[in-house]
């Protein structure tokens, strides 16, 4: 935050850009950017499990950027790390009012299927996602886009289980 005096020395409270901060949390490794104007600024990135090392992240963040909201991938994939993002982000919309959504991750790796469980895939046809079992290992990697402009945001922000059959 700046202050600026003015000729009457009167304090104007001159905001700084709000920022947005968008968390790929559903594989490995951990990522997160810091967007202002929509444009990326500043990434993290972890091998760390998610319940070590998200919350940390995002606290940092909180106390460096005026964050106005906050974007995660609410799946599919990992449902422990969906679940975990989701609580954390939930808690801190309640306390400090910044609003929480969600994206595909699918719109984070170019469509690419995501890893489920064993050798079954999520894969995307259309609108539908669905399980696929691919005999070789899919090497589809998550990567922060420069710019979320373009980015699909949910209005909902609740997690997108698609589980598999065991």
């Amino acid at each position: 935050m700046r202050l600026l005096l003015s000729k009457s020395c009167k304090v104007e409270n001159l905001q700084d850009p709000s920022h947005k901060l968008l968390i790929v949390s559903i594989a490995s490794p951990l990522l997160l950017g810091v967007y202002r104007d929509g444009e990326l600024i500043k990434s993290f990135s972890s091998e760390k499990k998610t319940s070590e090392i998200l919350l940390p992240l995002i606290k940092d963040i909180l106390d460096s950027y005026d964050i106005s909201e906050m974007i995660y991938t609410r799946g599919p994939g990992s449902y422990m790390a969906i679940k975990l993002t989701y609580v954390m982000l939930k808690t801190i919309e309640i306390i400090k009012n910044i609003p929480c959504r969600g994206c595909s991750a699918f719109a984070l790796n170019g469509g690419q299927p995501i890893k489920a469980i064993g050798n079954l895939y999520f894969i995307k046809e259309k609108e539908t996602i669905m399980t696929k079992k691919f005999e070789q290992p899919v090497d589809a990697s998550f990567a922060l886009p420069q710019s979320i402009h373009d980015l699909e945001i949910d209005e909902e922000s609740t997690p997108e289980y698609s589980l598999p059959a065991v």
